[in-house]
């Protein structure tokens, strides 16, 4: 499941009586959970085949939550990076959104989430058109919501920045039950994880790795998995998607896990650092908030890894070799205890404390 999904669990812990409102809801994608709950879901979940082509439905998305009316509730929450947070309520609900981002496609950059950034692309030509429309709409549908929570800070600064709004921090939840050390030695692999979507910049990781005599796992698969294998050097190799025992194994061995793209906050390297492995990040986004860089460890933080500061190759392979001449700095257990801070209990206490409280309500999520 991605972060959104794993939030949207907790909250069915923290609500276990409470109803489950959804544009699209693909049976058996999610976990137990949240498949057992009542589940509303639009007009766009009865489309033929619709799993297959839904982020083709924006332009619809915005008007679609806000037809659907939720009532006879006393406490509403929306998981959102999107369009949750626009759905009707009544007057006088309390509403808190869990805002993973606001609206990438209206505040963010086209090239960032479509691949092929010389090629005509009808899809980025729409959104250039709807960009104004959605922004108006989504500032709006944002001052409906009585509490906004944000993932990090990073996307706490954003929130204010297209909102005017204020909000609480918490982080979402990261399994550091599951993922654990190995008692196996690490491998000499270096890992890349995650959707294969422009934004995430394998580009910068292939490059990188063209440059080095280094090997490179991939794990996972999106919508630019063709394109890097075409694009791929010989010591790069591709495992698609995979279960969680076997990325756990590969979190636990790698010599470092590659984080190039910037993100909201980046279940992924903490995931990794749970499991005792340094990180190679992006120093933007979330991973600010998730890596201690080797360099600006101190005052009771061990480091986690190592950032780079430019979005290129060069910066990338430069940050590798500098992991590599300081590589015995990192040790497994002080990384795995900074990931803790990011359990998965830690983000449900922290939800309830923002929720509820000692109040019980009627709710839906």
């Amino acid at each position: 499941m991605r972060g959104g999904e794993k939030v949207l669990e907790v909250l069915c812990e923290l609500l276990p009586e409470s109803d489950l409102y959804t544009l699209i809801h693909l049976p058996g994608s999610t976990a137990p959970i949240i498949e057992n709950r009542r589940v509303f879901a639009s007009w766009l979940n009865r489309l033929p085949c619709v799993g297959h082509y839904y982020r083709y439905l924006l332009p619809l998305m915005p008007w679609t939550a806000g037809r659907m009316k939720l009532r006879g509730y006393d406490l509403v929450v929306a998981v959102s990076h999107c369009v949750a947070h626009g759905v009707g309520v009544e007057p006088g609900v309390r509403f808190v959104c869990y805002c993973n981002t606001p609206m990438r496609y209206a505040w963010g950059t086209l090239n960032s989430y479509f691949p092929g950034r010389h090629r005509v692309d009808p899809r980025r030509w729409l959104l250039r058109r709807l960009g104004s429309r959605l922004r108006t709409w989504d500032v709006r549908a944002a001052q409906r919501v009585t509490e906004y929570v944000a993932n990090s800070h990073n996307v706490q600064r954003r929130i204010a920045a297209s909102y005017g709004r204020d909000s609480t921090v918490v982080y979402p939840p990261v399994d550091t039950d599951y993922y654990l050390p190995s008692k196996e030695r690490p491998d000499s692999f270096y890992l890349w994880v995650g959707a294969l979507a422009p934004y995430k910049r394998i580009d910068l990781a292939l490059e990188a790795f063209r440059r080095l005599d280094r090997r490179l796992v991939v794990v996972g698969q999106g919508q630019c998995l063709r394109m890097a294998r075409r694009n791929a050097p010989a010591n790069v190799s591709f495992l698609g998607r995979q279960p969680d025992e076997v990325l756990r194994r590969h979190f636990s061995v790698c010599r470092a896990l590659i984080f190039p793209g910037e993100e909201d906050f980046g279940i992924v390297p903490v995931e990794a650092q749970a499991c005792g492995r340094p990180v190679i990040a992006f120093g933007r986004g979330g991973a600010l908030e998730t890596v201690v860089d080797v360099d600006k460890a101190g005052s009771g933080a061990e480091p986690t890894g190592v950032l780079f500061h430019e979005p290129t190759a060069d910066s990338l392979v430069e940050a590798i070799r500098r992991f590599e001449r300081v590589e015995q700095e990192f040790q497994p257990q002080a990384i795995r205890a900074y990931a803790l801070r990011f359990s998965r209990q830690r983000c449900k206490e922290a939800l309830s404390d923002c929720l509820f409280g000692a109040r019980q309500e009627r709710s839906a999520c």
